[in-house]
């Protein structure tokens, strides 16, 4: 990834193995990503394309969610129909990053505890080439995912509530999902590798002797789910440059090694891939996006498999 100065602060920004998505690793394909930092440095710098805005804030015409941010407060009743399968389920939805992250270097380079290492507490995250930010694509798909879940008769929890402002860190978007006892929990990213790289890929937590090893196989179903939900409603392919058929496990990521419920990433695309972001760019698209990824966690919460 091509990395440059943003502002006076060193902020990392997600791509494939960026601390913006929780550190290096080594594929499922065995190609290694850039090392992680040590312990006690600051997130490392990566480069938004020329042209785009510092704030990270950018987004491109038309592109504002006109979905209110839905508050979590559903309660479910013995008298739910058909019409509403998720009765009685809670998922709790993680918005990667925040659009006020890049003002707060000190907050965001502060390392947490994600039980086998420490990191930093969140990043910036990372944008299209021509400054549609991660952030802001997050809080979009997740606030219309939030709205489909809430309508079949779930109770939502979002991990912020704003798109302006900075955090939460790793491991306090972790603990909402264990506070709220969720029957699944989704964290939703964009990322930002090489540009002639493409395709989506769900991540997946490993056992690491720590909170998540209790619910590894039940995020693999989720990931197994959502991945073919997914595929299937926007059209996307695999990943062509991390995973097996979209799949991959990691264990280095604080959001994951700290939950103690079923959770799961998903990298809905590369940004920085020309194809792969006019889809992210496309508000049609991103609600064919949020309603691919309701089916597959409708799937999950319903089935006994």
């Amino acid at each position: 990834m091509i990395r440059r100065p943003l502002a006076a602060a060193a902020l990392t920004l997600c791509g494939v193995g960026a601390v913006a998505c929780g550190g290096a690793e080594v594929s499922d394909t065995g190609a290694s990503a850039p090392a992680t930092p040590q312990v006690g440095q600051p997130a490392a710098t990566q480069n938004r394309a020329s042209g785009t805005s510092e704030q990270g804030a950018s987004e491109p015409a038309g592109s504002e969610t006109d979905i209110t941010t839905v508050p979590g407060t559903r309660t479910a009743t013995a008298s739910a129909t058909a019409a509403e399968p998720l009765a009685g389920r809670t998922v709790v939805i993680d918005p990667g990053h925040n659009g006020g992250n890049f003002r707060h270097a000190r907050e965001i380079n502060k390392l947490v505890d994600i039980s086998n290492q420490k990191k930093a507490c969140d990043t910036t995250g990372t944008s299209t080439n021509d400054g549609y930010t991660e952030a802001a694509f997050t809080w979009d798909v997740s606030n219309r995912l939030a709205k489909l879940l809430k309508a079949k008769g779930a109770t939502v929890k979002l991990t912020r509530s704003s798109k302006t402002a900075w955090g939460p860190c790793i491991d306090r978007r972790a603990a909402i999902g264990n506070e709220n006892k969720a029957d699944a929990a989704i964290s939703i990213h964009g990322d930002g590798a090489a540009a002639n790289l493409r395709g989506f890929h769900i991540i997946m937590p490993k056992k690491i002797g720590g909170p998540v090893d209790a619910v590894v196989d039940r995020s693999a179903r989720l990931g197994r789910d959502v991945r073919d939900a997914f595929h299937q409603g926007t059209g996307l392919p695999y990943s062509n440059y991390i995973g097996k058929q979209a799949l991959n496990y990691r264990n280095d990521l604080g959001g994951l090694n700290l939950s103690t419920v079923p959770k799961i990433f998903i990298e809905c695309g590369n940004m920085r891939n020309a194809t792969d972001a006019a889809r992210f760019k496309d508000r049609a698209f991103r609600q064919r996006m949020a309603e691919s990824l309701a089916q597959g966690l409708e799937k999950y919460l319903t089935s006994t498999h």
